[in-house]
């Protein structure tokens, strides 16, 4: 009789078991996906107030290569005396200084983007020094002349940067 009740009792059991499994196991799912969803919504509020600021670094950075620009770089940054060594070391530091004023930007923006920007301020500091380097090069203004005369023939390589920033704002949408 005693092996009886306890065959009855564990037959009781058995669907308390299964129920209780089972209201774990969804109550587990609900709390998982309740976590997951608040995970999202917190994620989708901090990018709706980081994209402002992503977009603001983006616009640094193309201004930032307009004006690099050797065409409009040469306008801005006028020559102090005839001596071209003295204007090519004006223009490099400009650039220079123009990236260490635009340096922080970098966070915002992805590293393949400023991998670009990079190559493309070390471009136009080659192309000044390449100018700078040639025989017919004596003074500032044929170092003006020069670089604007290779720029005739193919683009400035803050170009092919500004163009990849367009690209990759347009990607942000």
């Amino acid at each position: 009789m005693e092996t009886e009740k306890l065959f009855d009792l564990f037959l009781y059991a058995i669907p308390a078991l299964i129920t209780g499994g089972i209201a774990y196991y969804f109550f587990k799912q609900h709390i998982e996906n309740e976590f997951n969803l608040r995970k999202f919504t917190l994620q989708k509020d901090l990018q709706k107030e980081a994209f402002p600021i992503r977009l603001q670094a983006y616009e640094r950075m193309a201004l930032f290569l307009e004006r690099i620009s050797p065409s409009k770089l040469l306008v801005r940054v006028k020559p102090s005396s005839s001596n071209k060594d003295d204007y090519e070391n004006l223009l490099i530091a400009t650039i220079e200084q123009e990236l260490e004023h635009n340096l922080s930007q970098q966070i915002y923006v992805s590293d393949e983007c400023w991998s670009i920007i990079n190559a493309a301020k070390n471009a136009t500091i080659q192309l000044i020094r390449k100018a700078g380097m040639l025989e017919k090069t004596d003074s500032a203004g044929k170092l003006q002349e020069v670089i604007l005369m290779e720029l005739m023939d193919k683009r400035p390589p803050s170009n092919a940067a500004l163009s990849f920033i367009k690209k990759e704002v347009g990607e942000m949408w």
